[in-house]
């Protein structure tokens, strides 16, 4: 027979746990401070990737094209789902070696997402260091 007490501090350990899994884990939902811009970030193999989920853009007009991009083949998609994050690798803390895509722009970023807690990441994009930008994005959920 378990023991209340026995009992309380199992439920505890057990639901202290997603939490700290949750500090080392970017998947999710993020706002970025730009744009009313949403991205969900998932894994893909072994790397992460971001997708454009919404937008002031997209909210306005759900068909917005990526009119801005560099390569003419793909100005007809739309931003809707549009592929953002590709290639990051590393953690637990911070992931190296990917592509940032800017669809306000049209060009593609070296990046580097560092998980500062749960609830925060950074996202860093360089043309060539130290020509280099930083976001600070907020989980949604």
């Amino acid at each position: 027979m378990i023991r209340p007490l026995a009992l309380a501090a199992l439920a505890a350990t057990a639901l202290a746990a997603p939490a700290s899994a949750q500090t080392a884990d970017p998947t999710g939902l993020w706002q970025t401070p730009t744009n009313g811009g949403q991205v969900r970030i998932a894994r893909c193999g072994q790397a992460l990737c971001g997708t454009l989920i919404t937008s002031a853009q997209i909210r306005a007009n759900p068909g917005v094209l990526d009119a801005n991009n560099g390569d003419r083949a793909l100005r007809s998609r739309t931003l809707r789902n549009l592929p953002m994050l590709t290639g990051f690798t590393g953690g637990p803390t911070e992931w190296r070696g990917g592509s940032v895509y800017n669809p306000s722009d049209g060009r593609t970023y070296r990046g580097t997402i560092t998980l500062t807690n749960a609830n925060t990441l950074n996202l860093r994009g360089c043309v060539v260091a130290p020509l280099c930008r930083t976001q600070t994005w907020t989980r949604v959920q």
